[in-house]
């Protein structure tokens, strides 16, 4: 099949809910793509941070592999080796003390305000309400639209859920003033990235600690898309030196296969009892195995040095991009998740950029994003920023 073959099928038959480029990839191997007609393509989006060991990594195709082989599934009404493994990995490698699986990052988040809320009933006198910010992005589900701080993607689904209020991203005054009796949490993102690779001043997220412990709330560190080694450490909440009450994940933890976690607390996860919240799906034994690998591999493999140590060689050379072009307004980010600010729309490079074999995208309409996989070399990044720097020159 063509790409065009490809393109015309999902036309006829998928929801028209994606703005997708013209092109229908086929097969991978670490940071390349190759579409249905063999033309190679140099990986910078990570499939929105999703590949954070690169395509086909061996250690998650193993463990996918030998687990398929041995048992697939079994309901959460039964036990399994991956999902204790993970588990124990996840909250051996951070704050928490509890994970509930689910599928997806919005399912994260989704069972991170279920918690909150429950715990504001157990042990808050019922509060409820949680603090997000502007600029924010939760999923896609009724509660986490709700949640988000883009007007845009309630467009059309009202009434929203209630119980969310919206506080400007970076202001720990604008904070602490929205603070009310009702108040049960404040939900963040260590770093905006759908809204535009935004990264707080120092001293902002434990600015958010000093707050939530003052007024006895709960702080949510939404790390579905900067937490699995994005930001150069396991969790983006480290690089604080704060601790967050619960923290959805999603995205990168299973390589490729759907999986989510919501990692919390012992005190506070105690009001998930039972029968008060599940998922079919959650803890898969292949998801919970390709996310083993992935742990694994990220905390011995060198993949975490590698994204420190790239991610500021690339912040360099887009630093002399925008000494070059004055479109680019300012180059910033964490790791290897970085943003080049616009002073146009970005769509048209980001197209250009393709046709010239190179994926990025562009967030908050005028950021162009790179999230490659954190498995990227140096040589790769000057072939990238060749290939921007070229798309840029005949703009």
């Amino acid at each position: 099949m063509t790409n065009q073959d490809i393109i015309d099928l999902n036309t006829r038959y998928l929801c028209n809910t994606y703005a997708r480029f013209p092109v229908a990839f086929v097969r991978g191997e670490g940071c390349r793509l190759w579409d249905a007609e063999g033309k190679e393509y140099l990986d910078l989006f990570a499939s929105l941070a999703v590949m954070n060991l690169g395509q086909c990594h061996p250690a998650v195709v193993r463990a996918v592999q030998d687990q398929v082989s041995t048992l697939t599934h079994i309901s959460n009404l039964h036990h399994t080796v991956p999902q204790a493994r993970l588990a124990e990995l996840l909250c051996n490698h951070s704050f928490g003390d509890k994970v509930f699986f689910c599928n997806s990052g919005a399912e994260a988040n989704e069972a991170s305000i279920k918690l909150a809320r429950k715990y504001g009933v157990d042990k808050r006198d019922g509060r409820y309400e949680i603090l997000t910010v502007l600029g924010s992005f939760h999923g896609r589900t009724m509660a986490t639209i709700a949640a988000t701080g883009q007007e845009k993607v309630r467009q059309g689904f009202g009434p929203v859920l209630d119980g969310f209020r919206y506080v400007a991203y970076d202001d720990l005054e604008a904070m602490e003033a929205a603070v009310s009796d009702k108040t049960v949490a404040i939900l963040v993102e260590p770093i905006l990235g759908e809204g535009g690779v935004v990264v707080p001043r120092p001293g902002y997220l434990k600015g958010l600690r000093d707050i939530c412990d003052r007024h006895d709330l709960l702080l949510i560190a939404d790390e579905v898309q900067v937490g699995i080694g994005r930001t150069g450490t396991l969790f983006a909440y480290e690089h604080a030196g704060i601790e967050p009450d619960i923290m959805p994940l999603a995205k990168a933890l299973g390589g490729g296969i759907p999986v989510g976690a919501m990692v919390a607390r012992a005190d506070i996860a105690e009001s998930l009892n039972l029968g008060t919240h599940g998922s079919t799906f959650g803890g898969n034994a292949v998801a919970c195995a390709a996310g083993v690998a992935v742990i694994d591999t990220l905390l011995n493999g060198g993949v975490l040095e590698n994204c420190q140590k790239m991610g500021a060689y690339f912040l360099t050379r887009l630093q002399d991009l925008q000494a070059k072009f004055s479109c680019i307004t300012e180059v910033r980010g964490q790791g290897l998740i970085l943003g080049a600010a616009l002073d146009r729309d970005g769509a048209d490079i980001v197209n250009a950029c393709l046709d010239q074999g190179l994926l990025i995208n562009c967030a908050a309409g005028t950021v162009l994003r790179f999230i490659p996989p954190l498995i990227i070399t140096q040589a790769e990044i000057d072939q990238g920023v060749a290939i921007l720097e070229n798309v840029l020159a005949q703009q």
